[in-house]
């Protein structure tokens, strides 16, 4: 490819709303372009770099044994009225009517389609286990699309679903997977990867690992001990506190003026935040309130939360409702109050201290010394549960060590679905005893523009990416200076023709362009080799060589046998990168 008809511009400045380095490098090196928010066109080079992608997703896939499908983006809200999950999932869902009034979707995710084809295609279980997937464009309309690629509303993915007879083959078959996503993101790429326990979300299932490209600049916070022994986003973390038992002391009432909040609270009494207890308050689905006690150092999980009271709609209550059952908004606690009218959950910190203080549920006033094992009547009524957020160095479930928090891109994720979609779908086989059971199901999904934003996250200096050569969009980038010269022009073209025989994907600067331009355009680029052929050079019958990574450092090689050199170079490059 000629650089002077390559079509996307190298911008001098970053889109004003661009905060992420992936953000600014791609747009401004012409990668892609903004459509609307959250949408964006990908331009040649961004196309070539995905393509790739694709490519080694397709190589991995079919060597685990995966066959290819493609379903549609605009599918029936029958199929997702059969699972349950037309009425559950909110806004994010893009639905809307057919020119017949027929209730039609967006698909921002195909787990309803593809057992409309396995139901239609496999009957027994002498086809399974199979594995099924597709590359294909996704619509999910988030609320607040960020950071360019990273977090859009259109969006390509690979989506895998396998199909099993039993749980025990699922999780081999689990496992399987999660190697070769492992081998994916390393071909790739992605220097700094991390496998993570995770939240299944809107998918279900009964287990959820999610593949995190780190990154500053991720909305994903991951804690992972010292050993790597440990590692869980923070919808599922877990923290081995310590607590240091007291004898319980008699309850006793303090007046607490304008106290309302934990900080308040500990500074009048002169204690710290962890000897207070904390009341939030939610409504629930139907309206309900929900009672939450933790300790006051701590933050409520919702993720856990909505886990634990089997509701993923919490909303906070308003003041009305919290008075409704007896409760004092800023005085809280469950003293005196019928537990019976309302739900209720107790945090493990609760449980596991004492003498806290608590809201006396009247105007001004707390309770010194509260312990739940004796100051709690109902305790048929309470949810005990581990419900907080995990802090930075807090200790590791696994080993007690301090556990450190990170950021990170999502990349990819994997969940066991188990009959989630099948058995309310009728997505059945016979056994061999000729008995109709549900399939077990798994789902492997990766995102491919946010791989490319995350390559680049973790791939770029302070001028541009510097792309991996598996997935770089071109694998030389030969400068020509003063081009307009008969003899740099002649060295150039030979070069780039010789190159293109030998199957080598090169890219020609034809344009003439001063040095100090052309050398910020090719930064943009990241294309790993480039070439740099000049009167100076030339009559040397040399060229200036460099790596994209070397920074402003380059040698000089000899023009004669270059091309085959370089060829090589390529070929071994790509050799050890792989897996």
């Amino acid at each position: 490819m000629r650089l002077s008809k390559l079509v996307g511009q190298r911008l001098r400045e970053p889109p004003r709303d661009a905060q992420t380095v992936s953000h600014k490098f791609l747009v401004r090196g012409g990668y892609c372009l903004p459509v609307s928010t959250g949408i964006f066109s990908l331009l040649p080079l961004g196309m070539r770099i995905a393509a790739k992608i694709e490519t080694v997703i397709r190589q991995e896939m079919d060597r685990i044994g995966g066959q290819e499908v493609r379903m549609p983006v605009v599918l029936p809200a029958e199929l997702w009225q059969q699972s349950g999950r037309w009425d559950s999932v909110g806004a994010e869902l893009l639905r809307f009517k057919d020119r017949n009034g027929k209730d039609m979707m967006l698909g921002m995710t195909h787990e309803e389609a593809v057992v409309q084809i396995a139901r239609a295609e496999i009957s027994s279980y002498k086809q399974l286990p199979l594995m099924l997937y597709q590359i294909q464009t996704k619509y999910r309309d988030e609320a607040r699309p960020r950071a360019g690629l990273i977090r859009v509303r259109e969006f390509t993915m690979k989506d895998a679903y396998s199909f099993h007879t039993s749980q025990e083959d699922l999780e081999k078959y689990y496992e399987v997977c999660r190697e070769a996503y492992c081998r994916i993101f390393k071909r790739i790429g992605i220097r700094n990867m991390l496998c993570i326990q995770a939240d299944s979300g809107i998918f279900g299932g009964n287990r959820s690992d999610e593949f995190m490209a780190v990154a500053d600049c991720g909305e994903d916070t991951i804690f992972v001990s010292p050993s790597g022994n440990y590692q869980a986003n923070r919808e599922v973390a877990c923290a081995k506190l310590r607590y240091t038992q007291e004898e319980p002391l008699p309850a006793e009432k303090v007046e607490t003026p304008h106290c309302k909040t934990i900080d308040d609270l500990a500074k009048f009494l002169g204690i710290t935040n962890d000897k207070t207890c904390k009341a939030v308050f939610y409504k629930d689905s139907h309206g309900k309130l929900v009672f939450v006690n933790i300790r006051g150092d701590l933050e409520v999980n919702e993720t856990k939360l909505a886990k634990v009271v089997k509701d993923a709609n919490l909303a906070f209550a308003d003041d009305e409702l919290i008075r409704s059952v007896g409760a004092v908004p800023g005085y809280a606690s469950l003293y005196g109050l019928d537990l019976t009218k309302f739900r209720v959950v107790v945090d493990l910190s609760v449980t596991n201290s004492n003498n806290l203080v608590v809201g006396a549920n009247e105007e001004l006033y707390h309770v010194r010394n509260f312990n739940y094992d004796r100051d709690v009547a109902q305790k048929d009524q309470v949810i005990v549960a581990d419900i907080a957020n995990v802090r930075d160095g807090d200790p590791s479930p696994v080993d007690g060590e301090p556990l450190k928090l990170l950021h990170g891109i999502e990349i990819g994720n994997i969940f066991q679905l188990g009959t989630k979609y099948s058995k309310p779908m009728g997505c059945n086989y016979l056994d061999v005893d000729g008995k109709s059971k549900p399939m077990i199901m798994g789902c492997y999904g990766i995102g491919v523009g946010r791989g490319i934003a995350a390559v680049c996250e973790q791939n770029h200096d302070d001028w541009g990416p510097v792309w991996p050569m598996t997935i770089a969009p071109y694998q030389v980038h030969i400068i020509g200076l003063k081009y307009s010269e008969p003899a740099v022009a002649e060295a150039c073209e030979k070069l780039y023709s010789k190159l293109q025989d030998l199957g080598v994907e090169a890219l020609l600067d034809d344009r003439g362009e001063k040095a100090g331009s052309a050398f910020a355009d090719a930064d943009l680029l990241g294309i790993p080799l480039r070439i740099v052929i000049s009167p100076k050079t030339i009559a040397e019958n040399q060229v200036e060589y460099k790596h994209r990574d070397w920074g402003k450092r380059s040698e000089m090689r000899p023009l004669d046998g270059l091309a085959e050199a370089l060829q090589q170079e390529i070929q071994q490059t790509l050799l050890d990168e792989m897996p």
